[in-house]
């Protein structure tokens, strides 16, 4: 589903990512884990194209993200091309970035009726339908201001599941939450994962990453550090900078 062939990012002459290379299969969870700084959101955010990448491609479902190839050069798509090409790929992050002036209802009817064209009445029963899936079927007429923060993050699910993505790309998702609210929506992720949803989640929660992940990815410096299956890489780091961090979470 998702392939990254030598991915470099470089913001002015700070090389966030050094040449990554990583792919993940259709229907697969994968957690980045790592310190603050190592790249991870900026990769995740190449992934949809709100980055564009320096060096290196990035492909999701068989498509390049953000360019076109032709005569064997690459050529950047233009803002309205990249827009739909990024309705495949739902994103969550730490703000929850609700619309506050739309119910939750509201919030995740929007995308479908705006970008999709989707009819309204088609597009309240789906968001309906999602927000039970979140457990938010009755908060549909709550505002954010009214919610709490698990509440809210659950809603953004909710709005990311309405453009029915191939993909879902989540960023510290719980990071912004108090600690009982964390478990509602890893909760709700636990459930997406097991429903067959590609996704791709950056975290500090290394619980979900040791039960959910199909493989968990440490990254540090902008390069890739140690890959594996979660529970062989907690249990048993084979680098001395995975351990080191490691120590410090677990």
């Amino acid at each position: 589903m998702v392939l990254a062939e030598g991915v470099s990012k470089s913001f002015g002459s700070n090389q966030v990512l050094k040449s990554i290379s990583l792919e993940v299969k259709r229907g697969e969870v994968m957690c980045l884990v790592g310190p603050s700084g190592s790249g991870k959101s900026t990769f995740l955010r190449c992934i949809n194209h709100l980055e564009a990448v320096t060096t290196g491609r990035l492909s999701v479902d068989g498509q390049l993200v953000g360019y076109r190839e032709a005569g064997g050069k690459l050529y950047e798509l233009s803002p309205k091309d990249a827009a739909r090409q990024r309705r495949d790929i739902g994103m969550v992050f730490q703000r929850f970035n609700l619309f506050p002036h739309m119910t939750a209802l509201e919030n995740v009817m929007e995308a479908p009726v705006l970008v999709k064209g989707t009819p309204k009445a088609q597009a309240k029963a789906r968001a309906l339908e999602l927000l039970d899936r979140v457990g938010l079927a009755d908060r549909s007429d709550y505002y954010p201001a009214h919610l709490s923060g698990g509440q809210q993050q659950r809603v953004a699910i909710a709005r990311a599941l309405a453009m029915d993505p191939k993909l879902m790309l989540f960023d510290e998702p719980t990071s912004a939450l108090d600690p009982e609210l964390v478990g509602e929506v890893l909760d709700v992720m636990k459930g997406l994962a097991q429903s067959g949803m590609t996704m791709i989640v950056v975290t500090h929660e290394m619980g979900f990453a040791r039960e959910v992940a199909d493989s968990l990815v440490f990254m540090d410096g902008g390069v890739v550090v140690e890959t594996g299956p979660p529970r062989e890489v907690l249990a048993n780091p084979q680098h001395n900078r995975t351990k080191a961090f490691l120590s410090k979470v677990l």
